[in-house]
């Protein structure tokens, strides 16, 4: 339908996003095309956009003397780490935990039976501070998922010990967690998801 001006109306700039924009994780990984199936940006050849390309676009238009390819990597890593916190506290929370405690608790875990490491540990794993750890110990103590004991090395020392109920709480969250997880990263195949983790694994060494 032409406006007065005898002119047709733009398709994109006709185009309700609000109305029409997706919402969860495949909100962000794929934005609908316009009507007639013409993408809003050819996007590199993809004929799917996101809300990156939309502000890359932005920013491209407004500032071209500036190369935003740093944007198109790591906007697209902000957006997707508020999905998975998302799925991490729904996954810690159906087991009743907080995510500082499931830290505490996994890092007991992963040391295997009898599931037991030294605050000094603690720290090195989780990377809090001292007053921080001590505060996450004395809360799980509270709620009977570890114990304190003395050291059999060091009679002066203290080490962190899971409870039975500890274990449960621990084994339970992270089975929710890899579920939770694996659905967020179900639009990748296999090859493709072990080619990401490669690049990330790749980029992290730089940081870690």
């Amino acid at each position: 339908m032409a406006d007065r001006a005898g002119r047709a109306p733009d398709a994109q700039s006709s185009l309700p996003w609000r109305a029409v924009r997706p919402c969860g994780i495949r909100g962000i990984l794929r934005r609908p095309a316009a009507s007639g199936g013409i993408p809003r940006r050819d996007n590199g050849g993809m004929t799917d956009a996101d809300e990156v390309d939309r502000i890359v676009g932005d920013w491209e238009r407004e500032r071209p003397d500036l190369d935003f390819a740093p944007l198109q990597v790591l906007s697209r890593v902000a957006r997707l780490s508020k999905h998975l916190d998302r799925a991490r506290r729904q996954a810690f929370a159906r087991s009743e935990l907080e995510a500082s405690e499931f830290d505490v608790l996994s890092a007991l875990r992963r040391a295997g039976t009898p599931y037991r490491l030294s605050p000094k540990q603690l720290l090195q794993q989780t990377l809090v501070s001292s007053g921080t750890m001590t505060n996450r110990i004395d809360r799980l103590v509270e709620r009977g998922l570890v114990t304190r004991q003395t050291d059999p090395n060091d009679g002066r020392g203290i080490l962190v010990e899971m409870s039975p109920a500890g274990l449960t709480r621990v084994d339970a969250a992270i089975t929710r967690l890899v579920d939770a997880e694996s659905e967020l990263l179900e639009g990748l195949p296999a090859a493709e998801q072990k080619r990401l983790a490669r690049l990330l694994r790749k980029l992290s060494l730089g940081f870690d």
